[in-house]
């Protein structure tokens, strides 16, 4: 299953990043065999949409679970339209995050955990 962690760098020991649509970069995992691209996140300095636009971009990369610190409630809409479940009020380091996820610690989101603009 592909898995998407926001990231505050570019590889699985970098700290997760808090927000979604403005996250500095999205590291796609395959949970599975652990192999994982890293995306720098061209909507971070966007002036409006960076939460839809950054869906958007996981539902293109096949992305099943996003899990993350925070997500508005444009991202929301476009994730459960989409099918992708988000798990949110995730910290820690990238490679722990992934872990604690495959082990069934984490539980998805039933709605947005912050107004929209929160990242801006």
């Amino acid at each position: 299953m592909k898995i998407c962690v926001t990231s505050q760098g570019n590889n699985l020991d970098s700290p997760v990043d808090p927000r979604f649509g403005r996250c500095q970069f999205f590291i796609i995992v395959g949970t599975d065999t652990m192999e994982y691209k890293t995306l720098e996140n061209i909507n971070i300095t966007a002036g409006g949409g960076a939460g839809i636009q950054s869906a958007q971009l996981m539902s293109q990369n096949d992305v099943k679970v996003v899990l993350t610190g925070n997500c508005g409630p444009n991202a929301f809409r476009v994730f459960e339209d989409a099918g992708i479940r988000i798990i949110a009020g995730v910290g820690g380091i990238v490679r722990e995050a992934i872990e604690k996820f495959k082990s069934g610690e984490l539980q998805a989101a039933s709605g947005p955990t912050v107004a929209g603009h929160f990242g801006s």
